[in-house]
This record gives C-alpha cells, sequence and structure tokens, in this order.
C-alpha cells in the first residue's frame, strides 16, 4: 500500500490463468503461494500468471504457432475488446506463465509423447534460461499453442493507489490430464489444488491467504457444481465490465471497493475502522468490500 499519489503508475499489461479441475464431487481450482520476497502480493495465494514479456508480442512469429486463425481469435476470445495482436499476446503470457510457474504447457506438436512434455517442464526450472527462451522453444522444437483451450473469465485493472499496477486479463481452462502441476520454487514456493468454498474459508482464518482478485473469483465459482457446469459458461462467456477497484486508505491498511459496491462512485466514503473486524462476514457470503488489515485481505459489509 502506498499514500495517495497524483500520479499513479501506469498499469503493466499482465496475463493469469485460472486452471480448474473435477475431483470427486466437487471443482478445484489450483492456486500458487508467491514467495515472502516478491514484490507484488508476497506470502499470498494466486492463480498462474505475471507481466507479458517483449516476446509475448511478436505476433508475426506467433500467429505462425497458435491453433487458431485471426477469425477465429477474435469471435471466440476477443469479445469485441481485443485485436488478433492483443489475444494472442495475452494467450502467450497466460501459457508461458502458467508454464514458468506450475510447471503445465498448454501446446502441442507432431508426434508428441509425455515425455516431450516433461522435458519441457525440466527446461523451464532451469536458472540460466535467456529471456526469449520460450519463444525459441516454440520455433525450434515446432510447438504449437492451445489458445483453443483458454477462455476468457475476468478483466481486472489494479486500484490506482496500489505501488504496482496491473492490467490483467483472467483466463480460465481445464487442468490437462495428462500433465501435473509443480511450483518452480522460486517465485513461488507452494502450490495446492482446493475447492472455492475451502479457499474461501482458508483465507477467512488466514491459512490460505489470498490476492483480492483471487478471493472475488472463487466467490463467483461457488455456483458452480460440477466441471461441466462450468464448461457450459465458459463456451459463452466474454470478457465482461473491467473490474476496477477503489482503494479508500486508513490509517491501518485499507478497504477496497468493488465496483459493484453502493459507494463505489461517492466523491467521499467514511470507514467505521474501530469497527471492521466486527464487519467481517462468514466465508461465502457475497462481499462488495475487503479489508486490508496486518497482511490479510478479508471480506467486509457494505
Amino acid at each position: 500500500m502506498q499514500p495517495k499519489s497524483t500520479n499513479p503508475p501506469k498499469p503493466l499489461p499482465a496475463a493469469t490463468l485460472i486452471l480448474a479441475r473435477q475431483h470427486r464431487a466437487e471443482i478445484q481450482i489450483y492456486l500458487l503461494k508467491r514467495h515472502s520476497k516478491s514484490g507484488f502480493m508476497a506470502g499470498h495465494y494466486v492463480f498462474p500468471g505475471g507481466i507479458l514479456d517483449p516476446e509475448d508480442w511478436q505476433y508475426s512469429i506467433w500467429q505462425n504457432h497458435v491453433d487458431l486463425d485471426e477469425n477465429a481469435l477474435c469471435i471466440r476470445l476477443g469479445g469485441g475488446s481485443l485485436t488478433a495482436e492483443q489475444i494472442i499476446s495475452y494467450g502467450v503470457a497466460a501459457i508461458r506463465e502458467t508454464l514458468e510457474e506450475a510447471g503445465v504447457f498448454f501446446a502441442k506438436r507432431f508426434n508428441q509423447s509425455r515425455v516431450d512434455l516433461e522435458q519441457v517442464a525440466r527446461l523451464r526450472s532451469r536458472a540460466d534460461l535467456p529471456r526469449e527462451w520460450f519463444i525459441n522453444l516454440a520455433v525450434s522444437q515446432g510447438w504449437t499453442l492451445m489458445l483453443s483451450a483458454l477462455f476468457p473469465w475476468s478483466h481486472w485493472i489494479t486500484p490506482v493507489l496500489m505501488k504496482r499496477r496491473y492490467d490483467t486479463r483472467f483466463w480460465l481452462a481445464c487442468m490437462p490430464a495428462d500433465q501435473k502441476c509443480q511450483p518452480d520454487r522460486h517465485e513461488t514456493c507452494h502450490g495446492l489444488w482446493i475447492s472455492p468454498a475451502q479457499g474461501l474459508a482458508g483465507n477467512l482464518c488466514g491459512q490460505v491467504p489470498l490476492s483480492p482478485p483471487t478471493m472475488v473469483t472463487l466467490q463467483q465459482l461457488l455456483v458452480y457444481r460440477s466441471l461441466e457446469d462450468l464448461k457450459k459458461e465458459m463456451a459463452n462467456r466474454t470478457w465482461g465490465t473491467t473490474i476496477f477497484p477503489r482503494m479508500i486508505p486508513l490509517d491501518r491498511g485499507a478497504v477496497l471497493l468493488e465496483p459493484w459496491d453502493a459507494a463505489y462512485d461517492q466523491p467521499e466514503v467514511e470507514i467505521d475502522a474501530a469497527g471492521l473486524e466486527k464487519a467481517l462476514l462468514p466465508a461465502g457470503e457475497p462481499f462488495s468490500r475487503i479489508w486490508y488489515h496486518e497482511g490479510l485481505y478479508r471480506p467486509i459489509k457494505g
């Protein structure tokens, strides 16, 4: 958190991938814990993701290494708000970051085997990888990225008053059955599969501290009883209205107002800081406000 600034940092383009799977009678989502020394959301559980690298914008190269043509990209993944170049760039970044942080590779090539995927997963762990390693991998080994496996979920912009800001596309994909998730032990130190309800409960008690977008996303996913139900939503979902939280600084911590909060557009918002502990909501209860206090983000009454 930082004090109010008249010149907030410009949000950097970023991409995140929500991995979902069916586990017995419930949906589970994969979460990664950010390293305690991370510059953003340190110690919090998030989805695999990060900022777009310059190589992710190499449209002339990547258009030959994705499994959707320009028309299909715009119809299926653009939602009228993104160009084919932007879709590919955000999609490439989501797939690259998911490979780097979670060891899962949404790609295919001629006569590929499980060993090929395992070799790529091991490669991402090398400490001496050059910045261009991912685009070089796709070109030299003939990999085609599976943008067809990704679906739009939401579009977030970090609040103005936060020190680091991102303009992030949240994609959603079903976990490949022939792969497994493994944290990179560098940017992320722990990974877990968890149901949305368990994730929200773990956040409330501090055992699974969540970032605000992760909290909201798990809350959104509560309504889906099976992966098949979620797939039906994925097939027709667009990016929707941008989620741009508003931060209200406090002497200790802050309160984040989501765009659906009744006071979101009011010039001045009064917060009873002394009563916030009593305003905490049970896990799973709908919320429009998030209280940041002593390193935790938790839902409170509006």
